[in-house]
């Protein structure tokens, strides 16, 4: 049985909305970041623990794929580290 993608849509303005991002464990997951704000550091999003790094033009959605393998709390966070979010993983 394949699994249904879990897909969610974060805007990027000022922070993150939503700021924590709850998955479920084995089901493929996309997390699409729209920005909306102009500060600078905004423009990447990265988490080392998921394993990826995008950048953030303004106005245009960018997807990345979330492995839910393993169970867990995972940060992303802007460029300079300044703005964080969560990706909760039960």
């Amino acid at each position: 049985m394949v699994e249904k993608v879990q897909k969610v849509n974060v805007t990027v303005a000022g922070g993150y909305q939503p700021q924590v991002i709850n998955l479920k464990q084995g089901a493929p997951a996309e997390i699409t970041f729209t920005r909306t704000n102009e500060q600078g550091c905004l423009d990447v999003v990265h988490s080392q623990e998921l394993g990826f790094e995008k950048q953030l033009p303004l106005n245009k959605a960018q997807t990345v794929k979330v492995s839910t393998d393993k169970t867990g709390e995972f940060d992303f966070s802007c460029g300079m580290d300044m703005f964080k979010g969560k990706v909760v993983i039960k």
